[in-house]
């Protein structure tokens, strides 16, 4: 025998079944142990003890994909929490903004009904008119009003709020108005004592908070307390509106006159709107707007009234 049939001999012995008789029969076989465990349960405790070796091998595999998802998921909880938390911080300003508006037109409503209140008690027409602009300057206390001839605004029209005189109208234009306030400098107004009727001047002093009251002699009958109203002399301001109220009485031994002072009623520097005041004696013509004239000028600023 040659060499050349001893090997192909040999490979035949020794190669064994085919690929395809494997699968077979490891297919056979599952096939049977399959149905063994159905019927008799035999393998439990192999699948048991099974399950338990490939688990770590399973937790393994997914462990990346779990790992992916986690990530994920808590990238879009955060920025889901982001977006939340931004469209509620936004809505928070609205409210806080609309809360502010709301509080706003509630006080501007409690001013109105003020005014409103104070035009029955004192009788005369009234007009109300919202402030445009204040003047700076700190020793000029003028506003401007959005009321001019149109609206039969006048110079010389007393402006009164609902506490009080304010001042006058000192200029006029189509649409709007100068208000001289009753604490310029240049502003004086008659008085008189509502106690016991002792006239006197008031004079502005360029601070909000102070009126004086000069020439009254260190035996006037006047004390901290009393309140001065207008008393109608000079046919400027209509008698009986509040002015003021006497702060300081000093007298000076060694002066012809005593010290006085008085705080204003009205709320010279808080009022956003003032009633412009109509005496019987210069009721307009007719309640409507009337088409534009020329500005007038008032008298002198610092003629007493």
């Amino acid at each position: 025998m040659s060499v050349e049939e001893r090997t192909t001999i040999k490979q035949i012995f020794t190669q064994g079944p085919s690929l395809s008789i494997r699968a077979v029969i490891f297919v056979l076989g599952a096939i049977i142990l399959m149905a063994v465990d159905h019927r008799q349960h035999r393998l439990e405790q192999v699948r048991g003890a099974l399950s338990v070796l490939i688990y770590p091998l399973q937790y393994a595999v997914n462990l990346p994909v779990d790992l992916a998802a986690w990530v994920n998921e808590s990238l879009q909880t955060r920025a889901q929490l982001q977006e939340e938390l931004a469209a509620q911080r936004a809505e928070l300003q609205t409210l806080r903004a609309q809360a502010q508006k709301y509080a706003a037109l509630e006080a501007e409503t409690i001013r109105l009904r003020e005014l409103l209140d104070s035009s029955f008690r004192l009788g005369d027409q009234v007009l109300v008119a919202e402030l445009l602009a204040v003047d700076l300057d700190p020793y000029r206390h003028k506003v401007l009003i959005d009321k001019g001839t149109q609206s039969k605004v006048y110079a010389g029209q007393p402006v009164v709020d609902a506490l009080g005189v304010t001042g006058q109208v000192i200029h006029t234009g189509p649409l709007s108005s100068t208000v001289m306030l009753l604490t310029d400098p240049a502003h004086a107004i008659p008085v008189q004592i509502n106690r016991n009727g002792l006239r006197a001047i008031a004079t502005g002093t360029g601070s909000t908070e102070r009126l004086n009251l000069p020439f009254l002699p260190n035996n006037a009958d006047i004390q901290p307390g009393d309140l001065l109203i207008s008393s109608g002399l000079g046919g400027r301001f209509p008698r009986g509106y509040p002015v003021a109220e006497v702060t300081v009485v000093s007298q000076n031994p060694g002066a012809p006159f005593a010290t006085v002072e008085a705080k204003p009623t009205a709320r010279i520097d808080r009022s956003r709107e003032i009633l412009l005041v109509w005496p019987a004696d210069r009721l307009p013509d007719s309640p409507g707007p009337e088409s534009a004239t020329t500005p007038n000028t008032a008298s002198p600023e610092g003629e007493a009234q």
